[in-house]
């Protein structure tokens, strides 16, 4: 229990956190400024044009104006996070575990990725994690493309043992800026976009013509059955990094720690 003497943390004002939030961006985005400012006055400037061509009364313009500006202040508040986040992204890229840290707060569809990589090489320091979502299984791997496909054939291999007989998919995506690897910023967007289609197994011929394949998906029951599956998996195949060292271990990063608060 807290003493009487211990005062609570005070939480940040909404404008401290956007100054930290504009300090941490512009020391690597110097059009910033020139960028707040241009969507900042858009409105305003549109309004202006309208409010002389229509000729508007004084209690139009103070009511447009007014609208103007918080419109205005919106779409900077936009520009501020859309150039932050890829800042954020641009400090984040190439790091070990930035993949997953990039998705440890992804909530649509079910997602699921661990922050314990699955396989990991400690002298290239390679590493693949496993993902799920309704949508099926998702392998995610750093480190040098070659290496970390050969790798995740493995663990496709072993994934197939306790999923024998099911249609579910594995979606494999290397992470990085080489060829056939998708970059950080993009990555979310990607894991969202992955799905698979199956025979939809309509018995009327003229509906399974124009219906051949439908869209795979698991549901709730299907999807909690899997996790219990591939963990059991991970406990049986164990993880071969040394005891007391875990490089790849990603920090958990939101929004709010890729800007730098």
């Amino acid at each position: 229990m807290a003493s009487k003497d211990e005062k609570p943390q005070k939480k940040q004002s909404l404008f401290k956190q956007i100054a930290q939030i504009y300090k941490f961006t512009v020391a690597d985005d110097k059009k910033l400024p020139w960028l707040l400012a241009g969507a900042w006055l858009a409105p305003v400037v549109l309004f202006v044009i309208l409010g002389l061509v229509f000729h508007w009364t004084w209690l139009t313009w103070i009511f447009v104006m007014v609208m103007a500006i918080m419109v205005g202040a919106l779409f900077a508040t936009m520009t501020l996070t859309n150039r932050a986040d890829k800042v954020g992204y641009a400090h984040l890229e190439g790091k070990p575990g930035a993949a997953v840290s990039v998705l440890s707060n992804i909530s649509k569809a079910g997602f699921n990725f661990p922050e314990q990589p699955v396989w990991f090489d400690a002298k290239t320091k390679d590493a693949i994690w496993r993902g799920t979502g309704f949508n099926g299984i998702y392998l995610l791997g750093e480190g040098d493309y070659g290496r970390v496909m050969r790798a995740m054939d493995r663990q496709e291999h072993a994934i197939k043992g306790v999923t024998a007989g099911s249609q579910i998919p594995v979606y494999r995506i290397c992470v990085g800026t080489g060829d056939k690897q998708v970059k950080l910023k993009d990555l979310r967007k990607t894991i969202v976009k992955q799905k698979a289609y199956v025979p939809s197994g309509h018995k009327n011929k003229l509906v399974a013509k124009i219906h051949p394949r439908s869209r795979f998906l698991l549901t709730q029951r299907e999807l909690d059955i899997l996790n219990d599956r591939l963990r059991t998996l991970q406990t049986k195949q164990g993880l071969g990094i040394p005891k007391g060292i875990d490089p790849t271990r990603p920090q958990r990063v939101s929004r709010r720690a890729m800007r730098g608060r």
